[in-house]
């Protein structure tokens, strides 16, 4: 892919050292020890600080400058799941805003985290969690979930790495953002900087204010996440400010992870009586041109699989769960129908990038197996800082929607006709669409689906209304893939020489 150069980028900003070790004494107001805080003032916090966004900028900034310290787990951490569920679940206070805090885990490595609590631009550490897990005793916070003001459920969670989520529209989780990806997908050698310190505003009943502070051994960051809940699910305003400590291979932002271990196409790994296991059924992108694109997931049965779709000032990206039918998936447990979809809505010009997928193969729903980011063109360089804004939705309706025609199921099988020899070589690939656009048309109407398969290879593609349904269609394909050279193909519907659908993006091979 294309490089540009770092100084013209608008994510690019060589930052100085000069005077870093001033700023270490910013970090030390802000980030006090409890001990020291105790000393201070009595009760869960300690005493009242000047708090402004900037500061945590400021304190990103002299950490990229000095070499990245692990952070311990502390030897309050829970031990094991069932002591985590009874500190986390069990009857406790809530912090202001609705909040309940998670414990650090010792077997899973879940380091301790800094919480502070703003009000009127003044914050307060808190240094004492006596009553605030379940079973009363005090426990170093890993993170932190904001309940519905009722208490029945919770909303939001920060849990892990630079891992949040919020439920969607039907009040389920689903897949995760993360702040950031670094190097995801590349010879196992991921890292997974961590929010380290949140500062939490609650400006009102529906509405917080996070500001992280991000520390890994190649980069160090501050987020401002602005939360919104709305009825049709949370909306995210997300800043950042990122600074590198060293070159990484690749520098993924907005970050997503999802799971996927078999769909309606067949080829997953499934291994239970469920029809379908998925949090997410397809990557869908809007580039530049304005162009919807499809990409249905998969569960690579070998070895893991990126793919990088390059666009230059992309409109939109996300990953969905467009099936909502519970008869899908006949799951009352895990309900994968009511899990949300993720959108990206970028703020300014990102530049030339890829929207990049990472799968790798699993048999476990408790597995997150798919990644989703954007990687500019530009290289990432030590000592550089990006600075990044996007919207992110969580919820069953993506923004930026038109009257073209999405695709709603794909599915494989082998080529020719059911019920006779299959032809050797071949694959059957049916595609379903639904929209607006597809609505009263018939047969003769002159829809024709378009791919860039070669003719050679193309031994039957017929499409067609599906019959007793309004404005959904139908397109079946058989495709000699045995010696194909190319490891995808696109496909979408036209009619009068115009677009009527998004277009898909279908690997070859599962």
């Amino acid at each position: 892919m294309p490089h540009h150069d770092d100084t013209a980028h608008p994510f690019s900003e060589t930052i100085t050292r000069r005077g870093a070790g001033s700023l270490m004494l910013a970090l030390a107001a802000l980030t006090a020890s409890p001990a020291r805080a105790l000393a201070e003032a009595a009760g869960p916090f300690g005493p009242p600080r000047p708090f402004h966004p900037d500061q945590v900028v400021a304190l990103a900034k002299a950490l990229a400058a000095r070499p990245f310290v692990p952070q311990p787990i502390p030897a309050s951490a829970a031990a094991d799941y069932d002591a985590h569920v009874k500190l986390a679940y069990g009857q406790a206070a809530e912090l202001p805003g609705h909040i309940r805090l998670f414990p650090a885990r010792r077997d899973i490595g879940a380091a301790a985290v800094g919480i502070h609590i703003v009000n009127a631009g003044k914050a307060r550490t808190l240094i004492d969690t006596h009553g605030l897990f379940g079973g009363g005793g005090a426990v170093d916070p890993a993170g932190f979930r904001v309940m519905f003001p009722d208490g029945h459920a919770d909303w939001l969670a920060f849990l892990g790495a630079s891992y949040f989520r919020a439920a969607g529209r039907l009040g389920q989780f689903g897949l995760s953002a993360r702040g950031i990806a670094v190097d995801a997908g590349i010879d196992h050698s991921e890292e997974f900087p961590a929010f380290t310190q949140f500062w939490i505003e609650a400006p009102a009943e529906d509405r917080l204010l996070i500001h992280a502070l991000m520390d890994g051994p190649s980069l160090t960051g501050a987020y401002t996440i602005d939360t919104t809940r709305q009825p049709d699910g949370a909306v995210q305003d997300i800043t950042a400010t990122v600074f590198l400590r060293r070159d990484i291979r690749r520098l993924g932002f907005a970050a997503m992870s999802s799971m996927y271990v078999a769909g309606e196409d067949g080829q997953g790994q499934r291994l239970d009586w469920r029809p379908e296991v998925h949090d997410s059924d397809g990557l869908s992108i809007i580039d530049g041109n304005r162009e919807r694109i499809w990409r249905p997931l998969d569960n690579p049965p070998h070895e893991p699989r990126t793919n990088a779709y390059h666009v230059d000032g992309v409109k939109g990206f996300g990953l969905l769960q467009r099936d909502q039918n519970f008869d899908h998936y006949q799951d009352d447990n895990s309900f994968f129908d009511r899990r949300p979809s993720l959108w990206v809505e970028p703020k300014g010009d990102w530049g030339a990038g890829a929207v990049t997928l990472f799968a790798f193969p699993s048999i476990s729903e408790n597995v997150d197996n798919i990644a989703c980011f954007y990687v500019t063109d530009a290289p990432a360089k030590a000592g550089q800082r990006r600075d990044i804004a996007y919207r992110l939705t969580w919820g069953s309706t993506v923004p930026g929607g038109d009257d073209n025609a999405v695709c709603t199921a794909v599915r494989m099988g082998p080529g020719g006709v059911p019920g006779a020899d299959p032809i050797a070589g071949a694959t059957r690939y049916v595609f379903e669409f639904a929209g607006k656009s597809l609505g009263g048309l018939g047969r003769d109407s002159g829809v024709v689906a378009i791919t860039n398969l070669p003719k050679a290879a193309v031994l039957l593609n017929a499409s067609g209304p599906i019959n007793t349904r309004d404005a959904m269609w139908r397109v079946v394909l058989d495709v000699r893939t045995q010696d194909l050279a190319q490891d995808n193909f696109r496909l979408f519907l036209q009619r009068g020489g115009g677009a009527i659908s998004e277009t898909v993006i279908k690997s070859v091979r599962p």
